[in-house]
């Protein structure tokens, strides 16, 4: 093992135990009493319990790797220096959390000089514990393995497109392209948390995903599951590198034709835009 991948070893192993700590809070909050407040509109959901879990996986992470830098979605960026970023989302899916939907997770990815290294995604509803570094992928102990179904008339397909604010924007194709996929995949379903259905195209239960508007939280860590586990994660939509507002994922198996006509497409459109 290299010394790069034996840093990624053990970064895994801060991310796994970081986000382990917060998922007993976790468990009791959910479906109890909660505040929720909202951050860009009412599609943007934000609790208490978001906020204490970055904080405490904030100082958990730096108390293991003080030369670090924590970007977190509700505390903004802790800036430690070196080499490595941590990328903190500590409920992705809040709004299913807030409402007792149980879809949702913590998510911890790791950068070294530009690339993720390390992962750490955890269902704590389900105890599902996905994590991955530069020598594999893993569920608890067992390695990962992105398999599923050839064909897309076939496959399942998690996506979050179209969302309120591309709907809101006007553009009368994007329903069309959403009844497009719905017509071409045997099964498709929006389920509200970016990186717990990436970790689930990584396990093989979802055969492919499109996401349109994430950030860079959303899809740190669950990235590195998908590829280290042989599927296939493409990042576009933005500036060249891994953090790019859109993706396309999906199993090693799967020839997903509809998925890159859309991506075409989607790609085509935004630069029409900016152009115009």
């Amino acid at each position: 093992m290299s010394e790069t991948e034996e840093l990624s070893a053990h970064l895994r192993t801060v991310a796994v135990e970081a986000a382990l700590a917060v998922s007993p809070d976790l468990r009791t909050a959910f479906r109890g009493r909660m505040d929720v407040e909202f951050k860009r509109d009412e599609h943007d959901p934000v609790t208490e319990h978001d906020r204490r879990a970055e904080e405490r996986i904030r100082h958990a992470l730096l108390g293991k790797v003080p030369d670090s830098t924590v970007i977190g979605e509700e505390g903004g960026r802790r800036d430690g220096g070196g080499r490595i970023s941590w990328y903190v989302d500590p409920i992705d899916g809040t709004a299913n959390f807030a409402h007792g939907l149980a879809f949702f997770c913590t998510a911890i990815g790791a950068v070294l000089d530009g690339r993720p290294v390390a992962a750490a995604v955890v269902d704590p509803i389900a105890g599902h514990v996905f994590s991955a570094d530069l020598t594999g992928a893993w569920l608890g102990e067992r390695p990962l393995v992105s398999a599923g179904t050839t064909q897309e008339g076939r496959a399942l397909l998690i996506t979050g497109f179209p969302n309120s604010r591309e709907l809101a924007a006007g553009d009368p194709e994007s329903p069309v392209r959403f009844a497009g996929l719905v017509s071409r995949y045997g099964t498709v379903r929006r389920t509200g948390s970016a990186a717990l259905t990436l970790a689930h195209v990584a396990a093989g239960w979802c055969d492919a995903a499109l996401g349109t508007t994430v950030n860079a939280w959303d899809v740190c860590a669950a990235q590195l599951l998908v590829g280290q586990a042989g599927g296939t994660y493409v990042p576009f939509g933005g500036d060249p590198g891994w953090d790019q507002p859109c993706y396309l994922a999906h199993t090693r198996d799967l020839e997903p034709t509809a998925l890159r006509e859309f991506t075409a497409w989607y790609t085509n459109r935004a630069a029409s835009g900016a152009n115009g």
